[in-house]
């Protein structure tokens, strides 16, 4: 019986693998980054694709450029990023695909890859993962939030809760998108609200973004914290300009 069992399960396996190769002889699976058609053991990135992503590698580093960037703005315990981006390049291939095209495996996978350099050292005081919220009509649109999406995988790694309801977007601005550092600011002022102080009282919460420009947004969604002094703020960007 439990032979019968094996066999059954290699057959379906074998039977799985078979339709995959068939279907992508008609639809082949294409690279994010360049578009070539995959080969079979890809995921998401060819190879050469893959050597090329800009990993940032800065999680480690204390006084990195993003705690440089955003100090004396907001009361930060650190900052950090998972890659670099650049205008064309492989990242923002990767943030469309998730953000604009509903790859939201890649986004998970992503995310996933971003936790375990988390609980490495220094983020593992993390208590609580916060994504940045979509104003609700932005969220109607999209079906989605993006950062929620790279939380969740996150939090399969780092074994802690993702908090969705803690901060709402009560304002819904324009896209960041284009504009200036001083507009960027004027941009998200007042735009966020703190709706349940008393969940996280005595965390660590790591406010988390898709990508890390000037550090407007997430300033702004980090001033509602700004008075409470039992509450640590930390900000991660899956990508950020450096």
């Amino acid at each position: 019986m439990v032979l019968t069992s094996y066999l059954f399960a290699f057959d379906m396996i074998k039977l799985r693998e078979f339709l995959n190769d068939f279907i992508s002889l008609f639809y082949p699976r294409c690279c994010v980054g360049c578009g070539k058609a995959l080969v079979k053991g890809e995921e998401y990135l060819c190879l050469s694709c893959l050597f090329e992503i800009p990993y940032a590698g800065i999680s480690e580093q204390k006084w990195n450029f993003l705690e440089e960037r955003l100090s004396g703005r907001i009361r930060l315990q650190f900052a950090t990023a998972y890659l670099f981006f650049e205008k064309e390049g492989i990242t923002q291939q990767i943030l469309h695909e998730l953000k604009y095209r509903g790859n939201l495996e890649l986004g998970m996978k992503f995310g996933r890859m971003f936790g375990k350099e988390l609980m490495k050292g220094r983020f593992k005081s993390v208590d609580v993962l916060v994504p940045v919220p979509l104003h609700p009509n932005k969220l109607k649109i999209r079906g989605y939030n993006q950062s929620e999406v790279i939380c969740r995988g996150m939090a399969e790694v780092m074994k802690i809760p993702v908090m969705n309801n803690l901060i709402e977007r009560i304002v819904e601005n324009s896209t960041q998108t284009k504009k200036g550092a001083e507009e960027r600011w004027e941009n998200v002022q007042g735009i966020f609200r703190l709706k349940n102080e008393e969940l996280v009282k005595g965390m660590h919460l790591l406010l988390v973004d898709d990508v890390l420009t000037t550090g407007a947004t997430l300033e702004a969604m980090a001033m509602p914290f700004k008075y409470l002094s039992e509450i640590t703020i930390s900000i991660a960007a899956l990508a950020a300009v450096n």
